[in-house]
């Protein structure tokens, strides 16, 4: 019987009523194994009314309760672990470790948020005028929402929701419709936690689900994660209907690799970087930049590490790497290498027609790697979110910056050299919102924010770290004036002595 996944709205699963369903696949086997509910209008309605009654006591809760809360919460997922990432495997198709680390760092933030007290601390100034202070706060917004991608269905609605409900907010989510059990079973694990009815919603759906949230007037503020053109949407029309926005976009991460570099080093971040998750992650690196002469002993390297890595079902815990989320996805992803040498990429590793025994039918593809991929190259130029590197070649530092800056995108890029000088240089010339040195994810841990630049991000905001928690609230400042004591009406005695 076919698994079917519902809306979690008002504390508990609710049936979908719309009679629209959508397929989840295994990605290891391509078998159709649930369908998920989409939403209506009216259910989206009835997700963010509950939300809102939720407010209402929820937003005047005491930090302490909040806190109190999300430490049980983070307990109760630190126990689930292996069960969110089995979902996760199940419909994503990434291998276990890759779902576990996945979790890992959505506790990151859930950590944040159990102390964030610390970030809604308000300011005072006393005396800035004779009897007068000035004191600033920051308040909850209301409802907020959240749209999240397939790739990440439990890190990135982690990167969101604990940060939002902790500032006071109440959260409507709608998550993937390709891999949507995680957050259902995050929803279940908070209800458990002891968090009020309301406080945390769940619908699914597609386009009709996420367009009433960006136009109903009573979600606050959105925040999304996901390819560019969808991004440039979600932020103009949610901003049209007054709403705040946080829209990261897509990518195309860089790898600058001077000629100090340290060569095996690099190549292992390369492959790592480029082929870990399948490739389906906004921060993968997918270009690797060569500077000099170094470049055909590094592409052999990366070609040589390449080669090894294990493809197969993601619950083998033998597999490196698991299949891509869809055959649509996977048929997309290929296109761009068989495409390659007709625009004068030089192709060294070829993925496509990868299959595993077995499996047959599975979304697979193989590793495939691009040398001497010129800059007008399609999959140089698109975000291709799959296993494919391309190698660009460059002669001088100068040059692989300016090609690096000349991409609309500016989420994550990094530079491997053993140069202090070369390093600090690049940190401050190139374009991207998040840099790595001798790292080539650069992903900020929790305290610190994630985002891009350029075509990366759309909004003033970037994701959790203290501009999450700014996002999620906003500023008062009170200016209060006191009489003294002494000069209380005659008749009354506080206790002062007079002052006339």
């Amino acid at each position: 019987m076919t698994k079917i996944v519902n809306h979690w709205i008002g504390g508990k699963s609710v049936d979908g009523t719309s009679g629209n369903f959508g397929p989840v696949t295994d990605p290891a086997t391509g078998a159709v194994t649930t369908k998920v509910a989409f939403a209506s209008v009216d259910e989206v309605d009835a997700a963010v009314a509950a939300a809102k009654d939720a407010y209402l006591s929820w937003g005047q809760s005491s930090l302490a309760r909040r806190t109190e809360i999300l430490f049980k919460f983070r307990a109760l997922l630190d126990a689930n672990r292996d069960a969110i990432a089995e979902l996760i495997t199940a419909e994503h198709g990434k291998v276990h470790s890759d779902a576990l680390g996945e979790v890992a760092r959505g506790l990151e933030i859930v950590d944040l948020a159990c102390g964030i007290s610390v970030q809604l601390k308000g300011e005072l100034s006393t005396q800035v005028a004779s009897r007068v202070d000035v004191s600033s706060i920051r308040q909850p917004l209301g409802v907020v929402a959240g749209i999240t991608p397939f790739n990440f269905p439990a890190m990135v609605p982690m990167w969101m929701f604990p940060i939002a409900i902790a500032c006071g907010n109440t959260f409507v989510l709608k998550p993937s419709e390709k891999d949507p059990s995680a957050s259902i079973k995050i929803a279940e694990l908070l209800a458990e936690a002891g968090l009020p009815d309301g406080v945390f919603n769940v619908v699914h759906g597609d386009k009709v689900a996420v367009d009433r949230l960006l136009e109903h007037p009573d979600v606050k503020a959105v925040s999304f994660v996901g390819s560019t053109p969808i991004a440039r949407h979600i932020h103009t029309t949610a901003s049209a209907n007054h709403k705040r926005v946080q829209a990261l976009g897509g990518a195309k991460n860089h790898m600058l690799v001077l000629p100090d570099a340290d060569l095996d080093a690099a190549a292992d971040a390369a492959v790592s970087a480029a082929y870990g998750s399948a490739g389906e992650r906004c921060m993968a690196i997918s270009a690797v930049v060569a500077v000099g002469a170094i470049g055909d002993e590094l592409v052999a390297k990366i070609r040589e590490r390449a080669e090894k890595i294990k493809i197969g079902p993601g619950n083998d815990p033998t597999s490196e790497m698991g299949p891509l989320i869809t055959a649509v996805h996977r048929d997309k992803v290929a296109s761009y290498v068989t495409g390659a040498a007709a625009e004068g990429s030089e192709v060294v590793l070829d993925g496509t027609g990868y299959t595993v025994e077995g499996f047959e039918d599975g979304h697979w593809i193989g590793i495939s790697l691009l040398d001497k991929v010129p800059t007008t190259a399609k999959a140089y130029t698109d975000e291709i979110f799959g296993p494919v590197l391309c190698v660009l070649r460059v002669d001088t530092y100068e040059e692989g910056v300016a090609l690096i800056n000349a991409s609309p995108f500016g989420n994550g890029t990094a530079i491997f050299t053993r140069d202090g000088g070369a390093a600090r240089r690049f940190q401050l010339e190139i374009e991207a919102g998040m840099v790595g040195v001798n790292v080539p994810i650069p992903v900020p841990v929790g305290y610190h924010s994630f985002g891009g630049w350029k075509d990366s991000l759309f909004g003033d905001h970037h994701i959790y770290g203290n501009d999450g928690t700014h996002f999620y609230t906003r500023g008062k400042v009170v200016t209060t004036r006191w009489p003294d004591p002494a000069d209380a009406p005659a008749g009354v005695d506080l206790g002062f002595p007079r002052n006339h």
